[in-house]
């Protein structure tokens, strides 16, 4: 005989609880998601689209993700990251990257390293086959060389175009650069602008003017671009990567965020992983992914931990949109349960890159924090 407080307290649960049930059903999330960073040429939606091939395969996510970036670090067209990365101020190529491997909690890191097309490889080596976290310049170089790794000469002619053309636009305070025109050369020639495309294109005649029009705009306003990569599995295991070339014309050793884990990466995979691009100094100063996942593990969702963290950017500048203006950054971040998005501190435009267990790589907008006028 059924006890009838069972079956009262059966009756009122299934008015309250299977609907709950219902609604958790119907939102349910994808249990295999990649997301990353939109970069030029379908960059971002090349590298999320062999990470998720990885995972459907039966692979790890950080061998996943790591198969994904090392496709935008081997291509010379994207002057962001790996080979073919727009050098430091002496012309030199200088490379960071960061790993997280969720399911063993570990990471690795290196920092400043020349001569290695693939370092989020060499990070993951250093992880790996190695007591420690980081290494660095010519440590990590070393290190490298010891796993096998070859070193090549990672400045295509594209970028040393670009170099050059970035030398000619520096100026002391009388307006004179030792990249131009000389003090005997004719008037008409000291006349003209250390930039000027007619004069470009005499000095790079096999450039394009698509590549002299980019290192003109790059020598002005130098960037800094990257990859970040971050994925799930069925089995809810999550890995992340962060790769770049860093900011064009460093100042030779400069770091960024990218190779700094709780910067420009973070992962704990019970929570989710956060990643970056754009401005590391910036991103560095509030400890961006870390911050995101924190607030993440206190109940915010994705898209209001990324913004959070960009509000503490923009406090660093007193809210002051005009040097805020000068300011490049964005968030990628995604949750154990599959939610996902990216933010940026300024809007709108910027997109990222997500593919799902039942959808595509494709690109998607990002939420923004600042809206640019004009």
């Amino acid at each position: 005989m059924k006890d009838p407080a069972l079956s009262r307290r059966a009756a009122i649960l299934g008015t309250a609880v299977f609907p709950m049930i219902r609604i958790v059903q119907g939102q349910s999330r994808p249990k295999q998601v990649v997301i990353s960073s939109a970069n030029r040429l379908n960059g971002g939606v090349n590298c999320c689209a062999k990470a998720m091939e990885v995972i459907k395969a039966g692979g790890d996510t950080l061998d996943a993700v790591i198969a994904g970036v090392n496709i935008v670090e081997l291509d010379p067209r994207d002057s962001s990251v790996g080979y073919g990365g727009l050098p430091n101020e002496e012309g030199v190529v200088e490379l960071d990257a960061s790993c997280m491997h969720g399911p063993s909690r570990r990471g690795g890191a290196v920092g400043a390293l020349q001569g290695i097309k693939t370092p989020s490889k060499v990070a993951k080596r250093v992880m790996e086959d190695t007591d420690h976290m980081m290494l660095v310049g010519e440590g990590a170089l070393k290190f490298a060389k010891a796993e096998g790794f070859a070193e090549e000469n990672l400045l295509t002619e594209e970028s040393r175009v670009q170099w050059l053309v970035w030398k000619r636009s520096l100026r002391d305070r009388q307006g004179h650069s030792n990249w131009g025109p000389g003090l005997d050369a004719p008037p008409a020639q000291q006349k003209s602008g250390s930039l000027d495309m007619r004069e470009l294109k005499k000095l790079f005649p096999q450039a394009s003017e698509e590549l002299l029009a980019e290192a003109v705009q790059n020598a002005l306003h130098p960037p800094h671009g990257t990859i970040n990569c971050i994925s799930l599995n069925e089995k809810g295991e999550m890995s992340a990567v962060t790769t770049t070339s860093g900011m064009a014309w460093k100042i030779p050793g400069r770091v960024g965020d990218s190779p700094i884990l709780g910067g420009g990466l973070w992962l704990d995979q019970d929570i989710g992983g956060a990643g970056s691009t754009g401005r590391g100094e910036e991103n560095i100063r509030s400890c961006g992914a870390h911050t995101i996942v924190e607030n993440m593990r206190h109940g915010m969702s994705p898209k209001e931990a990324a913004l959070d963290a960009l509000k503490r950017v923009a406090r660093n500048f007193d809210n002051d949109q005009k040097r805020l203006a000068q300011v490049d950054l964005n968030f990628y971040v995604l949750r154990k349960d599959g939610e996902y998005c990216s933010a940026s501190l300024w809007g709108p435009g910027a997109r990222f890159v997500a593919c799902t267990s039942n959808q595509a790589s494709h690109e998607e907008p990002a939420v923004y924090l600042l809206e640019r006028k004009g």
